[in-house]
């Protein structure tokens, strides 16, 4: 089976395979490497490097010094180096921002996506599946190391982060799907996939990073803490990302319009994050009024017949 075809789809309203193995194609990493890399890395980031343990993992973002984010990430070792699991498009615009400051530190930014591979692992018989081929494997942890490479045990997902020649093996003779069901979950889950199309136009709050434990406030300086900072402890914040569900008869993405329903008829609202669309059904986030309400209607403004519902988020939002 080929991991860079996968032809198998699937889609929140059906239910979901007891195994759905996804090689996540659109997702790519970067490598930090070197004596200094953690001291670097936690220097330039909203996440607290030092705090993370061998056996975790988090959320993180790279911000400019507007405090703008210009990646928002899921950040893991593997053995002396550390991850930053990001959409692929935003690693090639990030990492040339994070290679700035690099050159003062031991430090070693690589884009390793043509090396490595990233399985998405869903399914009430995931965690038996992982085990069978990882001895090792727990979910007792969020990180498990493997002998090359991890699992990070995401509650009801799991990602497996492994050299391509090894992950090739690995799912040889298994049903693969196309990265877009993990999308569809990633989307439901709340996750910010945030791409290089919309750098630098959100603090981390607006994309809930705070909801997400992405943020530490207690770390020290890093890349536009005083931004990030004041919208907790002086407010300001207005907006936040919200999950949409519904129809569009066109492609949707990241550069879409979306519209809000009003009496009057229908004014532009919010920014699209990333979007998802199965068997003529649309799911996605973006970025809107932290005051919108549960019953809100939305449309595509390209698809004018397209209609979107508020989905509830699966946690409580705090600043």
């Amino acid at each position: 089976m080929s991991l860079t075809d996968p032809q198998l789809t699937w889609a929140p309203d059906a239910q979901l395979p007891e195994l759905l193995i996804s090689p996540l194609s659109h997702l790519g990493l970067i490598q930090v490497t070197g004596e200094q890399n953690r001291s670097f890395i936690h220097g330039q980031i909203t996440a607290d490097v030092n705090a993370l343990s061998a056996d975790d993992w988090c959320w993180g973002a790279h911000c400019d010094p507007k405090g703008k984010m210009l990646s928002a990430f899921r950040l893991f070792a593997v053995a002396d180096a550390l991850m930053l699991l990001m959409p692929k498009d935003t690693v090639a615009s990030d990492l040339p921002e994070f290679r700035k400051y690099a050159v003062f530190s031991k430090a070693e930014l690589n884009d390793v996506a043509a090396t490595w591979t990233i399985l998405g692992v869903a399914g009430s018989a995931a965690a038996d599946w992982i085990k069978g081929h990882f001895p090792a494997f727990s979910t007792d942890h969020k990180l498990i190391a493997l002998e090359q490479g991890a699992v990070l045990n995401d509650g009801e997902r799991f990602l497996i982060v492994l050299p391509t020649a090894i992950a090739s093996t690995l799912v040889e003779g298994e049903a693969l799907y196309h990265h877009s069901a993990w999308q569809a979950l990633e989307i439901l889950a709340g996750y910010p996939a945030l791409s290089a199309a919309h750098q630098a136009q959100f603090v981390p709050q607006m994309c809930n990073l705070q909801a997400l434990n992405g943020i530490s406030f207690t770390k020290g300086c890093y890349m536009g803490q005083e931004t990030v900072a004041r919208m907790k402890y002086r407010g300001g914040n207005k907006r936040a990302m919200y999950i949409l569900n519904g129809t569009a008869d066109i492609e949707v993405t990241a550069e879409s319009t979306l519209e809000l329903a009003l009496e009057d008829g229908f004014r532009p609202q919010g920014t699209i994050v990333e979007a998802v669309q199965i068997d003529g059904q649309l799911w996605l986030t973006a970025v809107l009024p932290n005051d919108t309400e549960r019953d809100a209607k939305f449309r595509i403004a390209e698809a004018p017949q397209s209609q979107l519902s508020v989905v509830p988020l699966p946690y409580t939002l705090e600043e």
